[in-house]
């Protein structure tokens, strides 16, 4: 049997820790909670309870210090089971997948919790189980911003990832001016510098060495138009987005503070403009040049050739 397909068929414990970053989150479990429920899609299973076995693991934020053995300071575990019961509480439903998603969904409202991971199965509807597992992150929560009226305005952000062929393309400042135009707020994404890049031979090393490198691409490009100013700070984005002035990201403190950071090598820059594309909740991603575009994001991703 191959790593993965083990994985596949592991406890929600192990895929956590598959794919944790290099500094994984504390994490807290429920094993084999088993409850009887009225689910299924099938009239023969309508009007009759069935068991089903919870597997849960939730990742949660580092605990405050000093903790002095306080529950109000943690996730308490009673806030998965009360998750599950709720959900089934609330109404009928056909599928393990929408109860799944609300469990997520219940346990992801608690402050500490991070990310969720929700197996489910059937253990009465063949010789086996049958069932579910899902995976939901913390939603990102977009940026707001008040008129001179008073009015409150949710801020998405067009996120374009500019290709060393777009950053020194002769049509550079036209395509700045295609972006200002749409309205939204505008956070430019560069990769890596033409060229070679040193290596360490160290992971975490190679990871702050690799930022570097996008930071000082960023300031090549900040160099061809006066409208790009390279910012570091989730505040200085922020800030930007609400002043419409247009941003380069440069990625080495979010990235290395981030408590849900990117799980791809600092190289993949387009995997990390796509990480700040959905934590800033943007309106979609923009790849501008010959760059292959991401797959599976939960961010429109548009193409723009040169």
């Amino acid at each position: 049997m191959s790593s993965d397909i083990s994985l596949a068929f592991s406890h929600p414990e192990a895929r956590a820790a598959a794919s944790a970053p290099t500094d994984p989150r504390d994490r807290i479990s429920l094993r084999d909670h088993v409850v009887e429920a009225d689910i299924g899609a099938f009239q023969q299973e309508r009007g009759h309870t069935q068991r089903l076995q919870f597997n849960v693991v939730v990742e949660v934020r580092p605990t405050p210090e000093p903790l002095e053995d306080d529950v109000d300071r943690i996730l308490s575990y009673d806030r998965i089971t009360e998750a599950i019961a709720a959900e089934l509480a609330e109404e009928r439903v056909n599928l393990l997948e929408t109860l799944a998603a609300g469990v997520a969904e219940r346990i992801l409202a608690s402050p500490q919790a991070m990310r969720v991971f929700v197996r489910i199965e059937k253990l009465d509807r063949g010789p086996g189980a049958l069932g579910v597992e899902i995976v939901r992150s913390r939603a990102s929560v977009p940026v707001k911003s008040v008129d001179e009226s008073g009015v409150e305005e949710t801020l998405h952000p067009v996120v374009a990832y500019l290709s060393n062929a777009a950053i020194d393309a002769p049509d550079l400042s036209a395509r700045l001016d295609v972006l200002q135009e749409t309205g939204h707020p505008v956070i430019l994404a560069v990769g890596l510098p033409d060229g070679a890049v040193p290596e360490s031979g160290q992971g975490p090393t190679q990871r702050r060495i690799d930022l570097l490198a996008i930071e000082q691409n960023a300031w090549r490009l900040a160099a061809r138009d006066p409208r790009c100013v390279v910012v570091a700070t989730r505040t200085e984005i922020d800030w930007a987005m609400r002043h419409g002035q247009m941003v380069v990201w440069a990625p080495s403190k979010i990235v290395l503070d981030a408590t849900d950071g990117p799980k791809s090598p600092a190289r993949d820059a387009m995997a990390l403009a796509l990480w700040l594309a959905e934590q800033m909740a943007a309106t979609r991603l923009e790849v501008h040049g010959t760059v292959s575009a991401p797959a599976g994001s939960r961010v429109p991703v548009e193409v723009r050739p040169l």
